[in-house]
């Protein structure tokens, strides 16, 4: 079932997101050779909980920790470590989510630590290219699928992979909801995006051959041929004024003006 906010669900939606924001930012500038995944851990923790939020993920079907941590091959669902320490050249993926009031936000951010190889800067450009158009363009009307059809529209000229079977998700009082975001245009139409729907996007793109498995511990998906990956998530609605990304601090809207966009600064 899909789950319709109000403006003032909205509004608390966009609280948890700012959480997740910031939290992020903060992770952001912790990435470092040297830093293990658990102290990005603890401090994702502590800032969640220092602003009176939640952590979504601590918990969840009996995930362990606050954050996702994932590591150069890993995709997504990566737990952090005591003894996973990143080194010079890697990229993280950083996937956050924190509950106010009861609602969530979610993001996910991939990071270069130190100096990073051209292909992994670029991998990291595609999947945020990808997201941003799909916040870009999206219209009240549109189909679910359309969405997933706009990352491939960015992402097949590149040559990167697409992962299939993961993917964005409705958001709300629950983390996961429906409806289920492809980042491809092949399956169901899905249904049309209305006012009041919340949706988390996030492209997940390979330097190699998209084939994922998981691991032992029944969380962390990896490419199959040990290719590098990238993941990036925001959580946003369509409004008749256009789109709002509850997880951007400025509502999404400096990054959309680079696409000629025009919408509120929300900070």
């Amino acid at each position: 079932m899909i789950q319709i906010k109000s403006a003032d669900e909205l509004a608390l939606m966009r609280q948890a997101g700012l959480v997740v924001g910031r939290t992020l930012d903060k992770l952001r500038g912790a990435v470092a050779a040297g830093v293990t995944t658990e102290e990005l851990d603890d401090l994702a923790h502590e800032c969640i909980v220092g602003e009176g939020a939640t952590p979504s993920f601590l918990g969840y079907r009996g995930f362990p920790k606050t954050i996702c941590t994932s590591v150069n091959e890993e995709v997504v669902h990566g737990i952090p470590r005591r003894d996973k320490r990143l080194r010079d050249g890697d990229i993280i993926s950083i996937d956050c989510g924190a509950i106010v009031d009861g609602w969530h936000g979610d993001s996910a951010i991939t990071v270069p630590v130190g100096r990073a190889k051209p292909d992994r800067l670029e991998l990291i450009r595609v999947c945020e290219e990808a997201m941003w158009t799909v916040f870009a363009r999206a219209r009240l009307g549109m189909r679910i699928r359309d969405l997933g059809a706009i990352v491939e529209d960015v992402v097949r000229p590149t040559g990167l992979g697409i992962v299939d079977f993961y993917g964005g998700h409705g958001i709300g009082t629950e983390m996961h909801q429906d409806p289920h975001v492809l980042n491809h245009s092949r399956g169901p139409r899905g249904p049309r995006i209305v006012e009041g729907m919340a949706l988390a996007i996030e492209p997940m793109l390979t330097l190699g051959d998209p084939a994922t498995r998981e691991l032992a511990d029944g969380w962390t998906v990896v490419t199959r041929d040990g290719s590098l990956a990238g993941h990036v998530e925001h959580t946003f609605t369509v409004t008749a004024d256009g789109p709002w990304v509850l997880t951007a601090l400025d509502g999404g809207a400096a990054k959309l003006a680079e696409f000629g966009v025009s919408v509120p600064d929300r900070r």
